[in-house]
């Protein structure tokens, strides 16, 4: 058996439609879960709660830990140390191995132009600490023989609702409205698609020497900057690339009235730079071409049926 913890996100729904091809059972774990396949368990827990984590990782041979915790810095601080020790203490108990679906807010700003497997760790948010925390708590568990697991490291993504991308330019474009970028919209930012995500991940967590260390998950190589991103929706969309550019000191003002971005505002580093997330690792290894930018945005057009 294969289980997903956080099943109801968007890597969790299009991991579950992946795993077929891998395994006869799916164990969907989340508060509410829903079925993605026929054949899918569905398995209501809190994995928060240590009792619950270990009774939703029993008898898994592969565990994906994929859950997001609302983007509110108090909930991480409060949820994820704990959260990665139930599913750690779980998935040795249970001889199970982990796949931990990770981001890259715990890099070095100064490194975010081109990001490999190597690239420093140095956090330079609170976000980014809490990160860091997490994937040292799991790999120090690897490092003493306790654990087999890996961690699989995505880009921001392209598409799915909590993409930035999605909510800062394609709904807006949709909606007839201007587009926003953060800070700097001629820097260089690559994203993910979810499907590429998602089939990185179930083939990692399906090849068993891939364990045991970090991977970038499968992301396209083009070197897009964000008034490009924002050209190639508009085009698709058939709309005027019009956009208007965030700064530091407007997300604060806009803060008082929408908060989620006071908490994107401690991460806008991302976009004062060039951001290249590099998977070479990955794609040589298991020979795989990630869907194109100009693919990808053709796609996720479809998927909000424009």
């Amino acid at each position: 058996m294969q289980t997903i913890l956080g099943a109801g996100g968007s890597i969790g729904v299009e991991l579950a439609k992946i795993l077929p091809a891998y395994t006869d059972t799916i164990r969907l774990v989340s508060r509410k879960p829903q079925k993605i396949n026929t054949g899918d368990e569905l398995f209501p827990a809190d994995i928060t709660n240590a009792a619950d984590t270990d009774e939703a990782i029993k008898g898994s041979e592969v565990v994906y830990l994929t859950v997001g915790f609302p983007y509110r810095l108090k909930i991480w601080q409060e949820r994820w140390p704990a959260t990665m020790r139930n599913v750690i203490d779980s998935c040795k108990k249970h001889n199970a191995r982990l796949v931990f679906f990770d981001n890259i807010y715990m890099y070095d700003r100064d490194h975010l132009h081109h990001m490999t497997e190597e690239t420093p760790v140095r956090p330079a948010s609170k976000k980014g600490a809490i990160r860091q925390q997490i994937a040292d708590t799991l790999m120090n568990e690897v490092k003493q023989g306790d654990l087999t697991a890996l961690i699989a490291r995505s880009a921001d993504f392209t598409n799915g609702r909590s993409s930035m991308l999605h909510q800062l330019v394609t709904d807006n474009l949709m909606k007839g409205k201007k587009a926003n970028w953060l800070v700097n919209a001629d820097k260089i930012h690559n994203f993910t698609f979810v499907s590429d995500a998602a089939k990185g991940t179930a083939i990692l967590g399906n090849t068993p020497n891939a364990f045991n260390q970090v991977w970038h998950l499968p992301t396209d190589a083009a070197k897009l900057t964000g008034r490009q991103w924002i050209e190639l929706l508009a085009a698709e969309l058939n709309a005027k690339p019009r956009y208007s550019v965030l700064s530091n000191t407007m997300l604060g003002l806009l803060g008082f009235f929408m908060p989620v971005l006071k908490e994107v505002k401690e991460m806008t580093y991302q976009y004062d730079r060039d951001y290249f997330f590099d998977s070479t690792k990955f794609n040589e290894r298991f020979s795989y071409t990630p869907v194109t930018a100009k693919d990808a945005v053709h796609l996720i057009t479809l998927e909000q049926g424009a």
